[in-house]
Formats: structure tokens, C-alpha cells, sequence
């Protein structure tokens, strides 16, 4: 009789746990995110040392913002 092999546990990247437990306080959505965008990137671009602690949290936990943003960066230095 043949045994059946036991599935193993999905291994997750430690990178990938590090993103989901995050603190993202302030938090904002991804709407609210997309509507300081453009502020976010300028002000970025103008001065070295803005802060946006808001933006910045968000960003860290959320990929599709975060390379939104960096996009948007890259554009504007390229102007």
C-alpha cells in the first residue's frame, strides 16, 4: 500500500510577513493615497527632508501605491 504524501506548508517569505505586519498608522486608503500623490512626488523631489508620515506608512504596506508613486517620481525627475 502506498502512502500519499503529506502537502507541506506554503513557505512565505519573511520580506512578504515583515509587509503584512506593519504598522500603518496614519492609515490611509489607497483612494486617499492617490488623491496626495501628486503632492507626495513633488514635495519629495523639492525637498530632501519632507516628511509625510502618512503617505510613508502607507506606501511600506501597499506595493501597487508604492510603485505608483515611484513612477511618478522617475517621471518627474526625467522632466
Amino acid at each position: 500500500m502506498s502512502q500519499t504524501p503529506r502537502p507541506r506548508p506554503a513557505v512565505i517569505p519573511e520580506q512578504a510577513v515583515e509587509s503584512l505586519l506593519q504598522d500603518t498608522t496614519p492609515w490611509l486608503s489607497c483612494e486617499e493615497c492617490f488623491e496626495r500623490m501628486d503632492t507626495y512626488a513633488e514635495a519629495a523631489l523639492h525637498d530632501p527632508q519632507h516628511r509625510d508620515e502618512a503617505m510613508t506608512a502607507h506606501l511600506r504596506g501597499c506595493s501597487a501605491c508604492e510603485e505608483e508613486a515611484q513612477s511618478l517620481i522617475d517621471l518627474l525627475e526625467g522632466q
